[in-house]
C-alpha cells in the first residue's frame, strides 16, 4: 500500500487518466474528488460490502425456501393440450 500525505488542493494521478483531488480535510474526515473515465467503476468499500452481504442473505433465504416455491409452482394450473395438436 502506498501511503501519501497531501494537502487541500493537491492531487494524485493513477495511471494516465484517473485524478484524485483533496478537496477538504476536517477533523477525522477528508473530502476527495475523483476524475475518471466513465467506464471506471468507483464504489465506497463499505457500501459494496453491505450490498454483497445483503445479496448473500437473500440467496440463502431463497435456497432454504425452495420447498415453498416448489409448492407454489405445483399449485399453478397447467394448460391443456389437445391430442391432435403440438404444444407451442
Amino acid at each position: 500500500m502506498l501511503v501519501l500525505t497531501r494537502k487541500r488542493g493537491e492531487q494524485i494521478l493513477i495511471g494516465d487518466d484517473i485524478v484524485i483531488t483533496i478537496l477538504d480535510a476536517k477533523g477525522d474526515g477528508v473530502r476527495i474528488g475523483i476524475d475518471a473515465p466513465r467506464g471506471v467503476v468507483i464504489h465506497r468499500l463499505e457500501v459494496m460490502q453491505a450490498v454483497t452481504e445483503a445479496n448473500l442473505q437473500a440467496a440463502r433465504g431463497a435456497s432454504t425456501d425452495g420447498a415453498a416455491l416448489a409448492g407454489l409452482l405445483g399449485a399453478m394450473p397447467r394448460k391443456q393440450v389437445d391430442e391432435g395438436s403440438s404444444p407451442a
